[in-house]
């Protein structure tokens, strides 16, 4: 006889993914078709809840001292960023944060690559050590071509998101 598995009571109801996919669907279809403008928003809005969020951390320490001096350096930054997204010309804030979003990503290639190279010497596998260099060169080439990386990531972020929200819309009828 088999176990039939038990519904979990704290499932994410198939219709949030649902709706999640289809918004991810329409986003990327946004970004490709009007990248400049569509990035703009998105930027601005990150800006918005960056500034938000840190005032939050900064007005937490009123009920919650722990961890304080993460809070108001967490609350500094967040504040900076956030005022400096929403208060700097378009061009401005998305040359910058593209380019901050393009650095954060080749240093974690680099850094991820090189954990699969030690990983494939202890005796992780070709894979690993495959997987690891060619993420140093990924990584590498972020590096080396910033601005163009930056250029190219609307249109590489609205791929993503369309075949991620088609994913969660597959994933949203699997679950009804």
């Amino acid at each position: 006889m088999t176990a039939v598995a038990a519904p979990q009571k704290n499932a994410t109801p198939w219709w949030l993914i649902l709706i999640f996919g289809i918004a991810q669907v329409i986003v990327g279809f946004l970004l490709l078709n009007n990248p400049f403008r569509i990035t703009n928003v998105l930027v601005w809005a990150i800006g918005l809840y960056w500034l938000v969020n840190g005032i939050y951390y900064l007005v937490s320490l009123i009920w919650d001292r722990r961890q304080w001096g993460w809070k108001i350096f967490g609350g500094i930054i967040g504040i900076i960023a956030g005022w400096f997204l929403i208060d700097s010309p378009p061009a401005e804030r998305l040359v910058a944060f593209g380019l901050a979003v393009i650095l954060v990503l080749a240093i974690q290639g680099i850094i991820m690559g090189i954990m699969g190279l030690i990983a494939a010497f202890q005796g992780g596998g070709w894979g690993a050590g495959i997987m690891g260099a060619i993420s140093i060169v990924i990584g590498v080439v972020l590096l080396a071509n910033p601005l163009i990386a930056a250029a190219t990531l609307p249109w590489v972020i609205g791929i993503f998101a369309i075949v991620g929200g088609i994913f969660s819309i597959i994933m949203a009828f699997r679950l009804k």
